[in-house]
């Protein structure tokens, strides 16, 4: 490959998490493009101070000229999670889009820091075959459309035994999960890809659970916790104020070891194949739980079934990588309105591989302020008012069957 002087003086900047892909791409990228390789980490979660410096230590040791960690986790929350949270956003009713939903953010945070750097490309270590790719490249072509994409492991098509000979040969750092499992982690969860998951049969090995490894084989005694939320944000954990960011990763340290949020997510990808992921995400599972029994004593039952039609394509716009489409801002204005009424508490018990709401109360109960108790007494109306509304509601039906009773 020909460059020119001032092309090879100019640095690659590679999206960096320090798994396989990306621990194979500084050394390739370097070898290949002969140019300078910049790594950088946005932190989406999932990166505490010994992390941070493992990953900087390893940008080095594999042939990085500079590492930079960049802090998005209260931006994560504020643009993307507090969305996902209020709109109850799973994906085939069970993931709660644990990874994928911080790309978007990841690539506009890289795009900012190539402007600052003065380089006009960019790398990343996706497959080919999965979902990340897209995300990557719609975010950053939206973003900063001039920018050149660099994508090794897709469009050269190396596969993760060769990327781990690669390494080795050059005895360059290999990750811990070598080239048996793929492990994604972040804010919302982790993730966790492997041999296993390629078939829609069978789960990952007890050991290779990231979380919950110890979850059923050494279980823990039940506990109560209390959530609060004021405006469909929680802000308390058994009476103690927390921001977001800090509320979460306390709810992941205590749901992870009761296995709260494991499982395996069988769904369609972005490219429209079918695959397969193992999960851990314990404070989404909890926070999700718990917010969805909150609106329910508090929004009306119109409220719900509205805004459940907008909060399932809203999760799938997120899933796919297409956030900075603009009908995501007007759905996120629906999502917002709904949530004047969501504050109160939740009261939640604990067990392995167990998530029970016990209660919720809140200021805005919508059931405590009737005068009437269901299955047991009326209330704003009368014994009269009920036999008249059941004969209204039961009109269409009895038209419908006696139309059918007529003889042609």
């Amino acid at each position: 490959m020909t460059t020119t002087p001032a092309a090879q003086a100019e640095p690659i900047l590679l999206a960096f998490s320090g798994g396989l892909d990306t621990s194979f791409c500084v050394p390739w990228l370097k070898e290949t493009y002969n140019r300078p390789v910049i790594t950088v980490t946005v932190d989406t979660g999932g990166i505490d101070a010994d992390a941070a410096r493992v990953l900087a230590e390893r940008s080095v040791e594999l042939g990085a000229v500079a590492h930079h960690l960049v802090d998005a986790r209260a931006a994560y929350w504020e643009r993307v999670l507090r969305f996902l949270v209020i709109g109850n956003a799973r994906r085939g009713q069970m993931y709660p889009l644990c990874v994928g939903a911080e790309r978007v953010l990841q690539a506009q945070t890289i795009a900012d820091l190539a402007l600052k750097l003065g380089t006009g490309s960019v790398a990343h270590g996706c497959t080919a075959a999965g979902n990340d790719q897209v995300r990557f490249e719609v975010a950053l072509r939206t973003l900063a459309p001039s920018l050149d994409i660099i994508a090794p492991v897709r469009d050269r098509a190396f596969k993760r035994p060769e990327q781990l000979a690669f390494l080795e040969e050059r005895r360059l750092p290999v990750p811990p999960y070598g080239a048996a499992y793929s492990v994604n982690r972040g804010l919302w969860g982790v993730t966790i890809g492997g041999r296993e998951t390629l078939t829609s049969d069978g789960s990952i090995p007890e050991e290779a659970w990231v979380l919950s490894a110890q979850a059923f084989t050494a279980p823990r005694p039940a506990l109560r916790l209390r959530l609060a939320f004021e405006h469909g944000v929680p802000v308390a954990l058994d009476g103690r104020s927390l921001a977001p960011v800090a509320l979460i990763e306390a709810l992941e340290a205590i749901g992870g070891p009761y296995g709260i949020g494991r499982g395996i997510h069988l769904g369609d990808t972005v490219i429209g194949t079918k695959g397969r992921v193992a999960y851990e995400a314990p404070a989404a599972e909890i926070l999700l739980c718990a917010h969805r029994e909150l609106e329910k004593l508090v929004l009306t039952g119109r409220q719900i079934r509205v805004k459940d039609t907008v909060a399932g394509p809203y999760g799938d716009l997120v899933h796919e990588g297409q956030h900075l489409d603009p009908v995501c801002r007007d759905i996120e204005a629906l999502l917002l309105s709904s949530q004047a009424r969501v504050t109160g508490e939740v009261a939640l018990l604990l067990r392995p591989g167990s998530l029970f709401v016990e209660g919720v109360t809140s200021p805005y109960s919508l059931m405590k302020v009737s005068r009437g108790v269901y299955g047991e007494a009326a209330g704003e109306w009368s014994p009269a008012d009920a036999l008249g509304y059941s004969k209204m509601l039961a009109l269409p039906g009895m038209f419908h069957a006696r139309a059918g009773q007529v003889k042609p």
